[in-house]
């Protein structure tokens, strides 16, 4: 009876030895997997998982932006969930997280969208750089793509027309849109814009879709603060354009020099030699001067119809203008807005 005690308590001893190991090892595994390991209260709370980003990469980044708490633990459970190529995207972490609650995010792909925004556009060298802070896009390869003759072409346009592809809103896309994902997203955006209604009316003007986006920009740069001026603004223009007047625009010389500085044109400037020089070469440039918003695209195509075909920035500089039908009347109004011009001291 005494061994058969005896190697019963020898037993419960082991059992219980095993049992504690188990139990301890239980409560490691557990802590490592489910206990908090990330801190975003004092931080960004979002990651930026770059494309082709690896796990010891992405490790290294939730520790320099002092998310992750433990990196030990983190990166065992990566192993147990063989979670080693991150998906790239936006993610929105959560204070508190644990590692199987942080892994799975990283590997699902379940990204915040950006909304993406691009106003105020004049060069592709502008639009290149707005997007890339925004997005994944590198901006170099972005502005290679919009001075491409064959990207371009691919979608209808040529070099100079290819910036009225984009049209200035804000669009809910992924952070890790690349350069190319980018145009063809804008494209689509592009055919979803020209409907049915607004192609007829463009083909109403005898203008085509980009020639329409050009004459925007114009009418835009001319008035720029004041949206509701806008449809009057174009139907001077398309006023010009039926008589085959030049359109003698001052912000498309501005534009051809490069200096958007200038306030006040000079005979210099409309001396210039530029396809962009509406003074001298009649019709519409070869391409916008700047990346008209959807107001001032629809300011063209319902343009105010009236018969005036000169216009001046009134001398009170209210932004409006003051409309005149001949040149003796335009010339009085021209003479007063030199005067304030010169009384302010702004002479170029």
């Amino acid at each position: 009876m005494k061994k058969k005690n005896k190697k019963l308590k020898i037993g419960g001893v082991i059992f219980l030895a095993l049992f504690i190991g188990a139990a301890y090892l239980f409560i490691g595994y557990y802590g490592k997997i489910f206990s908090v390991n990330t801190s975003v209260s004092k931080t960004d709370p979002y990651v930026y998982v770059h494309t082709g980003a690896t796990l010891e990469s992405l490790t290294d980044q939730l520790i320099e932006q002092e998310i992750l708490i433990d990196k030990k633990s983190f990166l065992w459970v990566a192993d147990q969930k063989s979670f080693n190529i991150p998906k790239p995207g936006k993610y929105k972490l959560q204070d508190g997280m644990n590692n199987n609650e942080l892994i799975n995010l990283l590997r699902s792909g379940s990204q915040e969208p950006v909304q993406l925004t691009f106003n105020t556009i004049r060069t592709a060298e502008d639009l290149a750089g707005k997007v890339g802070k925004q997005l994944e896009a590198d901006s170099i390869e972005l502005l290679q793509m919009l001075k491409s003759k064959e990207l371009a072409a691919k979608y209808g346009f040529n070099t100079k027309t290819f910036m009225t592809l984009f049209i200035p809103n804000t669009y809910e896309v992924h952070w890790n849109t690349s350069a190319e994902d980018f145009v063809k997203r804008m494209a689509r955006e592009y055919k979803a814009f020209w409907t049915d209604t607004r192609k007829s009316k463009a083909q109403a003007l005898n203008l085509s879709q980009s020639e329409i986006s050009i004459l925007a920009s114009i009418v835009q740069a001319e008035q720029s603060e004041h949206r509701d001026e806008r449809p009057k603004v174009a139907g001077l223009y398309i006023n010009r354009i039926k008589k085959k007047m030049k359109l003698q625009s001052d912000p498309t010389l501005i534009y051809a020099t490069g200096d958007f500085t200038i306030k006040r044109v000079l005979n210099k400037h409309i001396e210039m030699d530029s396809p962009y020089n509406t003074y001298k070469y009649e019709g519409l440039p070869p391409g916008p001067i700047n990346l008209p918003e959807i107001s001032s695209i629809d300011a063209v195509l319902n343009y105010d119809k009236h018969d005036y075909i000169y216009m001046c920035a009134k001398a009170d500089f209210s932004g409006y203008h003051n409309f005149a039908r001949s040149f003796f009347q335009h010339n009085a109004y021209a003479k007063a807005y030199r005067n304030e011009l010169n009384k302010r001291k702004i002479m170029k």
